[in-house]
Order: C-alpha cells, then structure tokens, then sequence
C-alpha cells in the first residue's frame, strides 16, 4: 500500500504558505511511509521532536484497481471512494527542509501523519469534484475546502502520478489542503466532515 500526497494544489493555501497565489507547473507529489496511517479514530501522538505539528485537512481518494500510465479520461476509473484524512506536517521541519533543498519524507511521513477517515463509495455523490470538507476542532470549524478549487483535478493527479508509480488497489492520493491549516495541540478533539458526514473523528495527545 503506498500513500501519495499533493502539495500546494489550493491556490490560497499557497498564498498561506508562500505569500503569493500561483500554480505549480507541474503537480507537486510526494509519498508518506505506510506506518504513517492512522484509522479507526485511534489518537494522534504529537511528537516531541517538533515544535508545530500542523493539521492540514484533505480530500482522500482510493485506488481501486492496477493502473499504469492511465490517461485521464480513464482516471476516474481507478478510484472507488472519498473521505477526509489529515496530512499532519512537522512544519518546523518543513520550513528547514524546503530551505536547503531537502526532502519532505521526515517532516510528512512520520508514524501517524496521515491519518483517514471512514470511506464514502463515490457513487454516494453526483460529482467527487465538487465535494465540501471541513474540520472542527473541539467543536469549532478551523479549516474548510471544496474539491472544485484544486488546481489539478483528482483525474489529473491520477493520471500524472501513474506515469511515475503503478498503482494498486488499496493506495491512497491525498489531494492536498486548502487555507486554514494550523497547529494542533495536546488534548485537542479534531473532527472532519465531508459533505454532511462525520467521517472522522479522534482525540490528540
């Protein structure tokens, strides 16, 4: 099982991050270990080697069949339902890494940086790009996004990623944040919504 993520596919995002709007030339794909995966609502341990772990709450699809340089408009084929998930970023040791030019793999795939909520076969909405999302934290809205502002579609990712990865039933594409991400603190209950569907739910420590 291999998990994929997006980075700066919202274009205010990008402004949070950047300080200026812009689309990268090219989507911007990296990998999280598969010991980053966290289910079944069980906690996340904040580590202590950082000092901002930072939520940023995603759109997450499931890939659902073998797949190899799949053009896009076969793409939506290839993935077989949605949920909300959370790319948990070391953002201390983000911002060191995009200084020097390093990779991301310490600062975004950590034990328990991405975490999943509970699946929505995608028949359950009359299009996947143009699902709203959003995260509450202790029972206040924090972040909120809407799959129609990504910059590159989830077909386009698709497409583009299985020109590098075969892809295989069970992997996962996280399809990137949009404005609003921020720290998350001990004691913290975080939950997220898809649509009007409590998807994931569980507590920080």
């Amino acid at each position: 099982m291999k998990i994929f993520a997006v980075g700066m596919n919202y274009i205010q995002h990008n402004k949070e991050l950047d300080g200026a709007l812009y689309k990268p030339e090219k989507p911007v794909i990296f990998t999280k270990a598969d010991s980053a995966l966290l289910k079944d609502h069980k906690p996340f341990f904040i580590p202590d080697w950082s000092e901002q772990v930072d939520y940023e709450t995603e759109l997450v699809v499931r890939i659902c069949r073998l797949g190899k340089s799949i053009p896009e408009r076969f793409a939506h084929r290839y993935y077989d339902a949605v949920t909300v998930g959370i790319d948990f970023t070391a953002r201390d040791l983000q911002r060191e890494a995009r200084d020097k030019g390093l990779p991301w793999e310490i600062c975004k795939g950590f034990d328990g940086s991405a975490v999943i909520g509970d699946w929505v076969e995608k028949e359950k909405f009359l299009d996947v790009q143009a699902l709203h999302f959003h995260l509450d934290i202790n029972g206040k809205t924090v972040q909120e996004g809407c799959s129609s502002d990504m910059l590159y579609k989830i077909d386009e990712l698709v497409s583009y990623i299985s020109q590098f990865f075969t892809l295989k039933t069970g992997d996962l594409l996280y399809t990137g944040t949009p404005v609003g991400v921020g720290p998350v603190k001990i004691g913290d209950h975080l939950e997220g919504w898809l649509e009007d569907r409590k998807v994931l739910e569980f507590n920080a420590r």
